[in-house]
């Protein structure tokens, strides 16, 4: 039994931390006011009510005076006529309604202070719910600014549940950005290695290499046929132009560089078929 109602009080107190997270001050202040206005409303129809029923006990002992009034007369006009039996029928009829006039007295007064008691109860219920009114109004309006100045301080702080998932997505795009860029510098430089193989370029590792060593032999071979042109010019040029003899080394040096570029140039000229 005990864990039935542990288990009941631990639903309750759920539903209660649910029911204060959800609660709004202002609208539970708006409906207790809408409670108040309507017992307002239930006293004002209940003293209506009361003033109905005093109205009609008034109106009802009006008539018993008229039938009294009459009622003595008849008795006179009787004993004018030497009709005591009839006369004093008369005036047992007026003296059962003079009863029942006391009797309604009576209720007309009870009446009339429960009457005094609901509009009293009434006028100061009505203070009451004006007083509530304007107190409700001001902690709704006090409500919503701290509500507003709480908003804007998590705004800003970067504490609000907005904010703090603008940041993670922001986080996780830079992340991505980074993770990206990494890996594109990695691929970059395993096919600048040759680890990797661009398939882009329908060559392999070895083809690039081999067309490497062609590009280089080819500068070598460009280099070598503009030295020797660049030598025979300058021959050509000291045999035009008479100038100074030469010194024994500059000589020397001429020979051997006219020589190393006419062997450079035989080396490079291709072997001519049987």
């Amino acid at each position: 039994m005990s864990v039935f109602r542990r288990f009941a009080d631990i639903v309750r107190a759920k539903i209660n931390k649910i029911l204060d997270h959800a609660e709004d001050p202002r609208d539970t202040l708006d409906l207790s006011y809408t409670q108040q206005m309507e017992n307002l409303q239930k006293l004002r129809r209940s003293v209506a009510e009361v003033a109905t029923a005093r109205k009609r006990i008034e109106i009802q002992a009006q008539q018993l005076q008229k039938q009294a009034s009459k009622l003595q007369g008849q008795a006179r006009a009787a004993l004018a006529q030497q009709q005591e039996d009839l006369a004093r029928e008369a005036l047992s009829r007026r003296a059962a309604i003079a009863a029942e006039l006391t009797e309604l007295q009576a209720q007309h007064l009870q009446v009339l202070e429960q009457e005094q008691r609901l509009k009293t109860t009434m006028r100061r219920l009505q203070a009451q719910i004006e007083m509530f009114r304007t107190r409700k109004e001001t902690l709704k309006a006090t409500y919503s600014a701290a509500e507003a100045q709480t908003r804007v301080g998590e705004a800003v702080s970067g504490i609000s549940d907005s904010m703090g998932d603008a940041g993670q997505v922001m986080q996780r795009a830079q992340d991505k950005i980074s993770a990206m860029q990494a890996r594109a510098g990695a691929i970059d430089e395993l096919l600048a290695s040759g680890s990797l193989t661009n398939l882009t370029t329908g060559h392999d590792d070895i083809q690039a290499q081999l067309d490497k060593v062609a590009s280089k032999g080819q500068v070598e071979a460009e280099l070598a046929h503009l030295k020797s042109e660049l030598a025979a010019q300058t021959a050509a040029a000291s045999l035009e132009l008479p100038g100074p003899n030469p010194s024994p080394e500059e000589a020397l040096s001429s020979k051997g560089e006219s020589r190393s570029s006419k062997g450079e140039s035989s080396d490079h000229e291709p072997e001519s078929g049987p």
